[in-house]
């Protein structure tokens, strides 16, 4: 009799296995996920524009799709937040964390179509540079990516490779063009700017557009201003390219007669020198990805008086000119109102000495009751939440220069279909358990 009894508390252990499976197979519904979609994993993945304060992180998807990084000062707290600076929607994203600290090391994940992929089980890490002094000399290069149809390519990201240093990027604006830096530029461990040679130094730039294409280019700084036009999908060598003319200091030949004397004629003072103005155009109305409740929010700063500055928010899109006052200040406001969404505005201006400067900040719009000004920071996930995008399955990315990538999926509520076929299939197992164990028992 006591050999009978075996099978009986086998049924038993079944019908308790099966309790528990079904048990979990409804609240672990993620388990069967099928790996997210190819088209939303992240690609090309970068890390450029690294400073003692603030890194950039940039990839591509194969379709438009939201993305945004999580990040923090340790792995398991990444708790802030940064959204694509591109667009809300785009096969290019580019995204900038800022308010860092020198010489300290962040992790951070990127969040794409839902899901959140990370470096091989673990987040990425960075470590920002140490506070430099003594940057006086703006250097930068300009230029203009264009489809192969000829046509402006907005939306691409440009990167700028110079020999030992550390990578620079930027995005284009509407009409394909783009401005960076390069005086800003670290050499590879951050602990000092690079130094250029205009003729000597070779700059590696390559282009990312998504589905539009890539393309690649090496030119020298001193024919950089601005480059030639890079065509995407091309190849281009600009090495024997002359130097460009805009931008550069325009040589004059003097002859004077013969009776003339080497004395000069003139004599600058002082008091010349004061008009030379080294004031920059500020914007204080707005911090880098603060979030506004207005769809008409007023914009403004201050900057050298009787400069005109001039004004392009580039998802809507508007472009306008102001002067500053001669007070010193500015204001504008968008002519309509924005839409809900991320939105980058770009300040432009010729400084004292004929450079075209450019100024960037991303900001969000969510419409809400209240004063224009009324903001939070978009770093912060309590006052800023991470924007719903429909969820993917967990998945791994194969990133560019970095190492391959595996994903964690974030659960969601609110879907009926799995929950009723993950019921049906624990019920089954239950059934299942419930009948051998009564076949057992009858046995008995």
């Amino acid at each position: 009799m006591r050999k009978n009894k075996i099978p009986t508390f086998l049924g038993i252990i079944l019908l308790v296995f099966g309790l528990a499976a079904g048990i979990l197979l409804v609240q672990n519904k993620q388990i069967f996920r099928l790996g997210a979609t190819p088209q939303t994993s992240p690609k090309d993945i970068r890390i450029t524009n690294i400073t003692d304060s603030s890194f950039t992180v940039s990839w591509a998807t194969d379709k438009e799709t939201g993305g945004f990084i999580l990040w923090g000062e340790t792995e398991n707290s990444l708790t802030k937040t940064e959204l694509n600076e591109i667009s809300e929607i785009s096969e290019t994203h580019s995204v900038t964390a800022q308010g860092l600290s020198p010489d300290r090391t962040y992790f951070f994940k990127i969040s794409s179509d839902g899901t959140t992929f990370d470096n091989n089980g673990v987040p990425w890490q960075i470590t920002t540079g140490p506070e430099l002094f003594g940057q006086t000399i703006s250097n930068s290069i300009s230029g203009t990516i264009l489809t192969a149809t000829g046509t402006p390519a907005e939306k691409a990201i440009v990167y700028i490779t110079l020999a030992g240093a550390s990578p620079l990027s930027t995005t284009t604006s509407q009409n394909g063009s783009w401005v960076i830096p390069i005086s800003s530029a670290r050499n590879q461990n951050l602990s000092s700017f690079i130094e250029i040679n205009e003729t000597t130094t070779l700059i590696e730039i390559s282009v990312q557009a998504g589905s539009r294409g890539v393309a690649t280019a090496q030119i020298y700084p001193a024919s950089a201003k601005p480059t030639p036009p890079i065509i995407l999908g091309e190849s281009l060598d600009f090495k024997n390219e002359p130097a460009s003319e805009i931008g550069g200091i325009p040589k004059a030949n003097v002859n004077l007669p013969d009776d003339a004397t080497e004395s000069s004629k003139f004599e600058i003072t002082d008091d010349d020198t004061t008009g030379l103005s080294t004031e920059k155009v500020t914007l204080e109305s707005h911090e880098e990805g603060e979030i506004v409740t207005s769809t008409e929010p007023e914009f403004f700063g201050e900057g050298p008086p009787g400069t005109t500055i001039t004004i392009t928010v580039e998802s809507n899109p508007v472009t306008d000119q102001t002067t500053i006052s001669s007070s010193g200040d500015w204001s504008w406001s968008p002519p309509e109102g924005l839409s809900e969404g991320v939105h980058k505005i770009t300040i432009t201006w010729r400084d004292a000495t004929g450079i075209l400067t450019t100024l960037t900040r991303t900001f969000v719009v969510q419409a809400a009751e209240g004063p224009a000004f009324e903001s939070t920071p978009s770093a912060t996930p309590t006052s800023s939440p991470i924007p719903t995008i429909s969820p993917s399955p967990t998945a791994s990315a194969t990133p560019t220069a970095t190492p391959t990538s595996t994903a964690s999926g974030i659960p969601d509520s609110g879907s009926l279909k799995p929950t009723i076929l993950y019921s049906i299939m624990g019920l089954g197992l239950i059934v299942f358990s419930l009948t051998l164990g009564f076949f057992t028992f009858r046995k008995t």
